[in-house]
């Protein structure tokens, strides 16, 4: 035992004499391996290796790499065509509307006093004149400005002038009838659940606010845009499924994609000739000052719905409205054209025609479901500033001269008041340093004088597919 530890002590020592020789030679620096620092890992290893196996390690990485053996059951394969290299985002977007041009629309608001305005629309012309309460402003002086800018009138009344939106414009436009109001058309878009590409059957076009609302709603999309369509075929070459992703222009997409359109019909010549007065107007005006075209996909049809049952049985509809006095006779020449869960929206004036409607559905078992009747009504409010008095107080207090004597008992209740009075005009003059040192006042919210009336009351009706007997 004695003999073997001996021996591992002369070997111990034998290796480090041997290995401090070896990193330090004579001249005292340590020597460093060449290629312990130009070769890399694999290299290091390969050449702990035999020989033989180092050879076969070389032979392998020199191999290009084989793919994998290809499995019976088909893949599908992606192949995508090189997509244009994406414009910048302002170039991306339709060009913005600049300033006014000769034939648009426009709108002049004027403020007047309990914070109310009057809005006149009129349609530029450089040789026409807007007249206002508070004078004359030749369009001339319009065109060639910015929206939202503020011009005087020879009487110096201040106008705002911009672009109407399409609420506005529905509001101000010429009528014949009483139009389907904003805020009852908004709510019906909803009922429906109108999507892009779809067919909508309107009956009774009125003075065409409705269907400028619908022709929004089922438009195919905003134009001047690039879309991307996806098409699966066979690969003849892989004999496997392939998807091209190809990239077309807004043109080529509307020849293949979605269309969706608006049917609207109306039994009385005049309205019917309105309806599409208005409707071109704003598709002119439009074009002209947004540099984009509005969608042509409302068809004005001059009859009665409930002689149209051959023209219903080649289209499917999506979506119905019905603006009539009776809708109850548009119904049973409508439904069978109506998609399975599709939803028919009424629009009655009076409550006692909407039990009418429900009667006549239950009486002829038209396969209708009535899932709600609703009456939308909005409530204004005004929020102004408070007007606070710089004076004391409002109240008047009587000299000792002007007054009798009063009797003992009421000496401590005048007292009382004319405390009252000094903190209430300490509180008023404490509120208007107040306001003039944080340039702030208090705010009076309210609902305002004139509110919206009743317009109608919509009817939401789910076509159902009844159950065989």
């Amino acid at each position: 035992m004695r003999a073997w530890r001996a021996l591992r002590r002369a070997a111990a020592s034998s290796s480090s004499s041997s290995s401090s020789s070896s990193s330090f030679p004579a001249d005292g620096k340590p020597r460093r391996r060449a290629w312990g620092t130009s070769l890399s890992p694999l290299e290091r290893v390969r050449r702990l290796l035999p020989p033989e196996e180092a050879a076969a390690v070389a032979r392998c990485a020199a191999a290009p790499p084989q793919a994998p053996p290809e499995e019976e059951e088909e893949v599908v394969v992606e192949v995508a065509v090189a997509a244009p290299p994406r414009p910048a985002l302002v170039e991306a977007v339709s060009p913005r509307p600049g300033c006014f041009r000769a034939g648009e629309l426009a709108l002049a608001e004027v403020r007047r006093k309990h914070n109310t305005a009057v809005k006149l629309l009129c349609r530029l012309a450089a040789e026409a004149v807007l007249t206002c309460p508070g004078g004359v402003l030749p369009h001339r002086d319009i065109i060639g400005q910015l929206p939202g800018q503020v011009l005087r009138t020879s009487g110096g009344t201040r106008l705002l002038l911009r672009r109407p939106s399409l609420e506005e414009y529905v509001l101000l436009m010429p009528r014949g009838p009483t139009i389907a109001y904003p805020k009852d058309i908004s709510a019906i878009l909803t009922m429906t659940d109108i999507h892009p590409g779809d067919t909508v059957l309107e009956t009774g076009s009125g003075s065409g606010a409705m269907s400028l609302f619908l022709s929004r709603a089922a438009v195919n999309g905003p134009s001047g845009q690039n879309h991307w369509h996806y098409q699966a075929y066979v690969n003849p070459v892989h004999g496997k499924n392939a998807v091209v992703v190809c990239h077309i222009s807004s043109e080529e997409w509307e020849k293949v994609g979605p269309k969706g359109r608006v049917l609207s019909y109306e039994i009385r010549d005049d309205h019917h000739s309105l309806a599409k007065k208005n409707y071109r107007h704003w598709r002119s005006a439009w074009e002209i000052g947004h540099m984009d075209e509005w969608p042509d996909n409302v068809e004005f049809i001059l009859k009665d719905i409930s002689t149209a049952a051959a023209d219903m049985k080649s289209v499917t509809l999506d979506a119905v409205v019905l603006d009539m006095l009776n809708p109850q006779c548009a119904l049973p020449v409508v439904y069978p054209s109506l998609k399975q869960g599709g939803v028919c929206a009424v629009y009655l004036a009076n409550i006692t025609q909407v039990i009418d409607l429900l009667d006549r559905i239950r009486s002829c078992k038209l396969p209708f479901l009535c899932e709600r009747i609703i009456e939308v009504t909005h409530r204004s409010w005004s929020v102004l500033p408070a007007k606070i008095k710089h004076c004391k107080s409002s109240q008047m207090v009587e000299t000792q001269e002007n007054m009798e004597e009063p009797p003992q008992n009421e000496y401590e209740e005048i007292h009382m008041q004319d405390q009252a009075v000094l903190k209430e005009s300490k509180y008023n003059e404490s509120l208007c340093d107040a306001a003039a040192t944080n340039h702030s006042v208090p705010y009076i919210a309210r609902p305002s004088h004139c509110q919206e009336a009743h317009s109608a009351f919509l009817t939401k009706l789910r076509k159902f597919r009844p159950l065989l007997s």
